[in-house]
């Protein structure tokens, strides 16, 4: 089974929207530069040095600027799976569409956006780093 490991959330004014989730609810944040501009990562539990999670419960996110080029107009989540390009087919079968090619980011791993059959956008990832038998 998939499991949902993070979530994304677009901004306006990444440094009002920073704020508020600091502020509102306690969570951390680090900036991740990319080339498609800053994402700001949203730490909602205790994470260790590699910000990776030390104790099971909670999901960290990220925080983007909102960008019309992308297919993201509200908060959404971002599934982990073994095999992206087998996924992106299985999306496709099942009368959903990608709205977002498969793409690496740096060296930690595939990402992609699919829309359902309802219309909700929703991320695909591919671990580079941290395979299946690493995450279970």
């Amino acid at each position: 089974m998939d499991k949902v490991q993070h979530f994304e959330i677009p901004a306006d004014d990444i440094i009002r929207a920073r704020k508020f989730y600091e502020g509102t609810f306690g969570w951390k944040t680090m900036d991740w530069p990319m080339p498609t501009g800053l994402y700001v990562g949203l730490h909602t539990g205790p994470t260790d040095e590699k910000n990776m999670w030390k104790e099971p419960g909670f999901i960290n996110g990220g925080m983007f600027g909102r960008n019309p080029q992308l297919p993201i107009t509200g908060p959404t989540v971002a599934v982990t799976v073994d095999d992206l390009d087998a996924t992106l087919k299985k999306v496709k079968a099942a009368g959903g569409a990608v709205v977002m090619e498969k793409k690496k980011i740096a060296d930690m791993g595939l990402y992609a956006y699919i829309k359902d059959t309802e219309g909700n956008v929703i991320g695909v990832w591919q671990d580079l780093k941290n395979p299946k038998k690493e995450r279970t």
